[in-house]
């Protein structure tokens, strides 16, 4: 059988890929990592201050806080939850981030999840974030959207310098240039 490969078959064959690519879940989630770019950061005098530090915060995985406890602290907020396939894309970067920082910037993940479920996924991809149930409203600086994964980063003064939506790279070399600027504040 003698095959050739004309136009028509390569552009066919690309159409069944990008198919599987958007509706294969997996596949999706490897296509979001490799279009990841580096989120935007916004200049200090440009950035909106966060409106309020009184947020309760049940920990699923971690001790129950109020957001206030974090004050004065650089903090990193992701919204989230374990069905949304750009959060999942963006978990392995996050995790990686978050073992070499833990240490040094508050995280806070928050999702309306409860715990087994989170836990089962989770313990699937050996991650260890902490993660927590909001129980009463949110600062309004992060109701201003209702996309999901939502980030924001946030310095001692609490300028919100990053507010992002959709997946994005955490891991970069400029998110952590941005964190270890900001942690020898």
């Amino acid at each position: 059988m003698n095959f050739k490969l004309n136009k028509k078959s390569i552009s066919n064959i690309i159409f069944v890929i990008a198919i599987v690519v958007l509706l294969y879940p997996p596949s999706r989630e490897w296509f979001m990592r490799q279009i990841a770019f580096a989120p935007s950061v916004t200049e200090v005098e440009k950035s909106e201050k966060l409106s309020s530090y009184d947020w309760d915060l049940k920990g699923l995985n971690a001790e129950s806080i109020n957001f206030k406890e974090l004050e004065n602290k650089v903090i990193f907020v992701n919204f989230w939850a374990t069905w949304c396939p750009p959060c999942r894309a963006e978990m392995p970067m996050i995790q990686k981030l978050y073992a070499d920082y833990k240490d040094k910037v508050a995280f806070v993940f928050v999702t309306n999840e409860d715990w087994p479920k989170v836990q089962e996924f989770f313990n699937k991809n050996n991650y260890d974030l902490p993660v927590y149930n909001a129980t009463s409203a949110p600062p309004n600086s992060f109701t201003k959207t209702n996309s999901i994964p939502a980030t924001y980063v946030i310095d001692k003064e609490g300028n919100i310098l990053i507010a992002e939506t959709g997946s994005a790279d955490w891991n970069s070399n400029k998110m952590r240039k941005l964190l270890d600027e900001l942690v020898a504040k």
